[in-house]
């Protein structure tokens, strides 16, 4: 991966979960729903193992998910450390937002 590619694939995440989370929380009216959904979708992102697994046999469905989380590149990683924090400055944009007088629906 060029380091243009990783620019634009962190830009790209970073707006994503900034819009996704915004309008989350100005309808659910709740400041930090992005943030705490984010680590769900980061884990159906990385993770090979399916959804029934994780209650059917959870110690190999968590063990993959520890290994595929210890095998990501650093790319990777910085890609969704830039969503992560997309999610959060969502949160701090409705939360200044509302304490400006902004009542959103």
């Amino acid at each position: 991966m060029t380091i243009v590619m990783l620019i634009i694939s962190m830009l790209l995440f970073f707006v994503l979960f900034f819009g996704i989370g915004f309008i989350l929380n100005m309808l659910l009216r709740m400041s930090w729903v992005m943030a705490v959904i984010y680590p769900i979708v980061v884990i159906f992102i990385v993770d090979k193992v399916r959804f029934i697994e994780y209650f059917t046999n959870t110690g190999y469905a968590f063990k993959q998910l520890g290994t595929n989380f210890a095998n990501l590149a650093p790319a990777d990683l910085l890609i969704l450390s830039s969503g992560l924090a997309g999610a959060i400055v969502a949160g701090i944009v409705i939360k200044l937002l509302r304490k400006n007088g902004y009542q959103m629906f």
